[in-house]
């Protein structure tokens, strides 16, 4: 039975089906709502720098996609910054409104969407079953993150200092929220198998 249900956990269903088997419209408004308050609460884990802040949102980015699958992930994460844009205070620092998302951290919010796609899809292909192609998922998600944000964040600061203030003060913390995603992500679906 235990082994049944890890490999029906494993490959076949994203951790939100596998703790909540009834299908239906209640589950997923539930699911994706508290996907994106997950988000919306490390995204109080702030230290404020300029032009980007740093915070553990993507942590929260990519448990919710490891979690919740790239469908899912993905609309959550949506619905995170949909809700941050219309004043609910989401963003980083009690951060709301649409002058956060057209502003420096524009790009890294709308790539928090991508990376959870991502980081679910290659969870459904199977990579949660291991620890370090969990954590490479993750990896390729905090790059879209990367990527999506400096390719934003090119409008308000000069080239030559884009990898200065857009990526290199966020890499140690990247590394430790993969290791941490991964942890958790893995200690969940071991709750689950069992």
């Amino acid at each position: 039975m235990l082994e049944h249900q890890n490999r029906v956990y494993s490959s076949e269903r994203p951790f939100a089906e596998a703790i909540w088997a009834e299908a239906g419209i209640t589950r997923e408004v539930i699911v994706i709502l508290f996907g994106s308050w997950i988000v919306a609460a490390c995204a109080q884990i702030e230290v404020p720098m300029w032009p980007v802040p740093i915070t553990a949102q993507t942590f929260g980015v990519l448990v919710v996609g490891a979690l919740l699958g790239s469908k899912r992930g993905g609309i959550s994460l949506a619905t995170y910054v949909v809700q941050g844009a219309i004043g609910l205070p989401f963003f980083a620092g009690g951060g709301a409104g649409i002058a956060t998302l057209v502003g420096p951290t524009g790009g890294y919010l709308i790539g928090f969407i991508a990376a959870a796609w991502i980081v679910g899809l290659f969870v459904e292909k199977g990579w949660g079953k291991s620890l370090v192609r969990l954590s490479l998922g993750m990896t390729t998600g905090t790059i879209l993150i990367f990527l999506f944000g400096v390719a934003w964040l090119a409008n308000f600061v000069p080239a030559d200092t884009l990898l200065a203030v857009g990526i290199l003060p966020f890499l140690p913390g990247a590394v430790l929220k993969i290791v941490a995603g991964t942890l958790v992500v893995k200690g969940a679906t071991r709750v689950v198998a069992e």
